[in-house]
């Protein structure tokens, strides 16, 4: 496998942060979803996934600089493993002189060194699974209600993710034993999915709360009326009150994001913003031109003083 750092195109003294934005940068280019049929692409995302699977985690990082694991995350035996084979007199001479180019010809010579009769024939060689990661899309009511999705990791294998209800963008799911098979009979690794939420075209989340701006027309700002909003729940009646004005925040309670931990709902909130009616409002026009108001408004009165 592909030195995971020229994999990214980052130097081996990169940062975490700048190891992330080469990762989603390559990601978004490289991604199943936008190439569906186009088999180099999805190697190349193959290759980026677990080149980012293994540089994020700083103790596995810390390994392969220290050449304890191979790109792949496979344990590279240390010296002595190797001397213990080349005096055991099991092919021992092939065992001290040759090379391993790849993580394919180690196993090789592992399968032919455990189960070739030598002192330690009777022993397997054991390795974890290299976990992989996969980033998806989710469209910003999904994250909110929760859904069902069906995503294929870079290995090509299909799995099925709950999205779960109140999930936030840059959430990390793990899917324990979803990830590379183990080698020898070692325990499989992990598939971390992050989630990306979309943006919605009018709502907008902070922690459990929706915050949305809702227009109303200046009959309804200046006298009070029941409005139909919508809400992530489906569409509610409000009262706005008499003598609104634009920015005037309004909270309808309990109709925010569900929290995953308290189970209790966050709010909705509502700022208003008053629509004016065009100039062909003749009627309206022509009372404007005649009135004079009793308490005159002066709203620029701070910025000029």
């Amino acid at each position: 496998m592909k030195d995971p750092y020229e994999t990214l195109g980052v130097t081996r003294t990169a940062t975490d942060k700048e190891i992330k934005e080469a990762f989603k940068k390559l990601a978004r280019k490289f991604h199943p979803d936008l190439h569906p049929d186009d088999k180099a692409a999805e190697g190349k995302f193959k290759d980026i996934s677990a080149a980012n699977d293994l540089l994020k985690d700083k103790e596995k990082r810390r390994r392969f600089d220290a050449g304890e694991i191979d790109a792949a995350g496979a344990e590279r035996p240390p010296e002595r493993f190797y001397r213990d084979f080349a005096n055991g007199g099991v092919n021992a001479s092939h065992a001290a002189n040759e090379g391993f180019a790849s993580n394919e010809d180690l196993e090789e010579f592992l399968r032919r060194a455990f189960a070739g009769g030598g002192p330690r024939g009777h022993e397997t060689f054991q390795a974890r699974g290299q976990d992989v990661s996969y980033v998806l899309p989710v469209e910003f009511m999904d994250a909110v209600n929760g859904a069902q999705r069906t995503i294929t990791l870079p290995e090509g294998k299909t799995l099925q993710v709950t999205i779960p209800a109140g999930a936030e963008d840059r959430q990390m799911l793990r899917l324990k034993g979803q990830g590379m098979a183990g080698f020898g009979g070692g325990m499989a690794g992990d598939a971390y999915v992050e989630l990306h939420v979309e943006p919605h075209p009018f709502f907008h989340r902070k922690d459990d709360n929706i915050h949305v701006e809702v227009p109303v027309t200046l009959k309804e700002a200046m006298l009070g009326a029941r409005i139909e909003v919508p809400t992530i729940s489906g569409p509610v009646t409000m009262t706005i009150p008499k003598g609104s004005n634009t920015g005037q925040t309004l909270r309808l309670r309990d109709k925010g994001v569900r929290n995953r931990k308290t189970g209790q709902r966050g709010h909705q909130l509502i700022t208003l913003k008053a629509v004016l009616p065009s100039a062909e409002e003749h009627e309206l026009v022509a009372f404007l031109e005649k009135w004079r108001p009793k308490h005159p408004d002066h709203p620029r009165k701070e910025m000029l003083a």
